[in-house]
């Protein structure tokens, strides 16, 4: 049975690693390539290392700090980091795509610059 359960994390860490990597290639401008990279890579890369920690707890008897650690690391500095990126990008006047509807940020920055 948990041989199942490691098999069905790597399925759905896999899945999302791959869609990670169509959302890059696919979606039109760098804020939503952001949103896929960081989203859906986090997502993925946290199921696979999941599964590797139940397996080595499970086969092997060996609790493994290094995959708890790459877990928590990966939870928490993705996000961030791809947070961090788009709003560089908005400040460095990437554009947006044309397909974008609203601009919550324009606001923000226009009365920076008018203050």
């Amino acid at each position: 049975m948990i041989e199942v359960v490691i098999s069905v994390l790597v399925l759905i860490g896999t899945f999302f690693v791959f869609s990670s990597s169509l959302g890059i290639l696919r979606f039109p401008d760098v804020y939503s390539r952001l949103h896929a990279a960081t989203k859906s890579a986090t997502l993925g890369v946290s199921g696979v290392l999941i599964a590797a920690f139940i397996f080595f707890i499970v086969e092997e008897n060996v609790m493994s700090g290094k995959l708890i650690l790459g877990i928590l690391f990966v939870l928490m500095t993705a996000p961030v980091a791809g947070h961090m990126i788009s709003r560089a990008a908005y400040r460095t006047g990437v554009p947006l795509s044309e397909r974008t509807i609203k601009d919550e940020l324009q606001k923000k920055y226009d009365n920076k610059e008018t203050s």
